[in-house]
């Protein structure tokens, strides 16, 4: 039986990889029914200054396609504690990238306030969509 309920994690998903699927996996390992909140194009250009390759219909589909995925919704703002509102997760999943980060030491403790653990996992160095995106673009 899964340590938790219901998890949620977020993501771009753009040219989907190994480090998509890992997380996705390890995530779903620990909840019994995972929510993925997939980025509005909008909102990735907003805050990464870059438009999505893959249009949002498209890696919403992709994402909705993995066995470890129980419901897509999508992401519209950054705002975690506003998909909290709305979800009620007991458990958010994220890369360690942004582990350190501002933001995310803000959602730690914010998170902690209304009982919800965070998790993160190793971020796969080896691939990634920057790293892809060099590759293909070069």
């Amino acid at each position: 039986m899964a340590q938790y309920k219901l998890g949620y994690t977020t993501g771009v998903f753009d040219l989907f990889h190994v480090g998509h699927l890992n997380i996705l996996k390890r995530s779903k390992e620990l909840c019994d029914h995972l929510i993925v909140g997939v980025s509005t194009d909008e909102l990735v250009q907003a805050y990464k200054n870059k438009t999505p390759v893959i249009p949002l219909e498209n890696r919403i589909k992709i994402v909705e396609s993995i066995k470890y995925v129980d419901e897509v919704i999508v992401q519209t703002t950054m705002n975690k504690l506003d998909a909290w509102e709305q979800l009620k997760f007991e458990v958010m999943f994220h890369g360690d990238d942004w582990k350190n980060t501002r933001m995310w030491k803000e959602y730690e403790e914010r998170f902690k306030r209304v009982g919800v653990d965070l998790v993160y996992f190793p971020y796969t160095k080896e691939t990634s969509t920057t790293i892809l995106k060099q590759k293909i673009f070069i």
